[in-house]
């Protein structure tokens, strides 16, 4: 088989890829280890900065967004027994837009798979050769050997893939952090009990209130890095979220919880992006904690930028783009990473914490809610720079 630009990993960044690609007239086949069930299905990111979602207009997989999807114009800090609302719109003109990622997957597979687009789900054992002139990538499906030839590889396969593997020994350097807690997150079948998010911070622990849709909660708590699932029982869950997000004259919605699952808290950059006619994305080469919500918002980032090189390499056949790819997604990379530090910083309990350390959150708090300027680089921040 040969196409242009072979795809691994069929996430959100792989996807859209894969359909920016299709509308600049490049073929692309994309490969994932998943089935197609399982990829549709699995809970992960739900916030959309403005970009993305202008993003997902433009390359035609906004329908079902903006009939469902719900715009937040400001998201709430509780802390010392009180809320505040941060109104990120007023003070950026832009907005968020709550959207859980399966739906964007959901949407993009359509998509491609209406344009008669090559998605091949449950494949296994892939590998790359020839990166440095002519990229192959060999793989199974349905138990026989297939080789796919193309121009370029886009490895979006995420930070367990294989992808960056193929990259020789001493080319990549990774920066990583981890850190002393983790979020144990549900979904449940409970009417948003907030039309905004709520970031809390409690002496027992973060807790964050979103949602997925009119009838779907979203909900996280801070438990231990290595604290067992078996161990939080439903109702110990909501017990805790009750605790920890409680206020004079509101009430937390309760439901049936349709998913549980603990996830680790870490920051990551592995640098360069590229290597020869290998291009990585995503959660392959970049990974932040969920607080600022940013992990799915710089997965699409790469790829518009991939997309464009892509684009610009096809029909001028110059290098300047992809050459510059690493560096042109990196800064916007390491200021997610900061500003995704800062707000785990900020708002979670560390082991040990010293009065010292918590007098230093609250500080920053009383201040993003009484300084406009200090608001504004927040909403700024979780908006999502231009």
């Amino acid at each position: 088989m040969r196409t242009q630009v072979a795809i691994i990993g069929a996430g959100p960044a792989g996807l859209v890829l894969s359909q920016l690609l299709h509308l600049a007239g490049i073929s692309s086949v994309v490969l994932e280890v998943r089935d197609r069930a399982y990829v549709e299905s699995r809970v992960r990111a739900g916030v959309l900065e403005q970009g993305s979602v202008d993003l997902l207009r433009a390359c035609g997989l906004g329908a079902r967004l903006d009939r469902e999807g719900m715009p937040h114009e400001g998201i709430n800090l509780q802390f010392a027994g009180a809320r505040h609302r941060v109104p990120v719109t007023a003070l950026t003109g832009r907005s968020i837009t709550v959207y859980g990622q399966q739906e964007v997957v959901k949407d993009a597979i359509a998509a491609r798979l209406a344009d008669g687009g090559d998605v091949r789900f449950s494949v296994s054992d892939v590998r790359l050769s020839g990166l440095a002139a002519s990229p192959r990538v060999a793989f199974v499906e349905n138990g026989r050997e297939a080789l796919l030839e193309c121009d370029f590889v886009a490895g979006c396969d995420g930070f367990h893939g294989v992808s960056r593997s193929f990259v020789p020994d001493g080319v990549l350097t990774t920066y990583e952090r981890t850190y002393p807690f983790a979020w144990l997150g549900i979904l449940a079948e409970a009417p948003p009990s907030t039309e905004e998010l709520i970031y809390c911070h409690s002496p027992r622990g973060f807790a964050l209130v979103s949602m997925r849709s009119p009838s779907i909660s979203r909900l996280y708590l801070q438990v231990a890095p290595d604290e067992p699932l078996s161990e939080w029982s439903d109702s110990r869950v909501w017990d805790e979220l009750q605790q920890r997000l409680a206020m004079p004259g509101w009430e937390l919605a309760e439901g049936v919880v349709l998913d549980k699952g603990i996830t680790a808290m870490r920051s990551l950059v592995t640098e360069p992006l590229q290597w020869k006619r290998l291009f990585l994305a995503g959660d392959a080469v970049h990974i932040v904690p969920p607080t600022g919500a940013k992990g799915m918002n710089l997965a699409l980032a790469d790829v518009r930028l991939l997309g464009t090189a892509l684009a610009s390499w096809y029909t001028t056949g110059s290098r300047a783009l992809l050459d510059s790819y690493s560096s042109d997604c990196l800064w916007r990379v390491w200021r997610a990473q900061h500003f995704s530090w800062w707000m785990t910083s900020m708002l979670h309990k560390f082991p040990d914490h010293d009065p010292y350390e918590e007098k230093l959150q609250l500080s920053q708090l009383r201040y993003l809610t009484t300084s406009e300027s200090y608001a504004r680089s927040l909403s700024e921040n979780y908006v999502g720079l231009p």
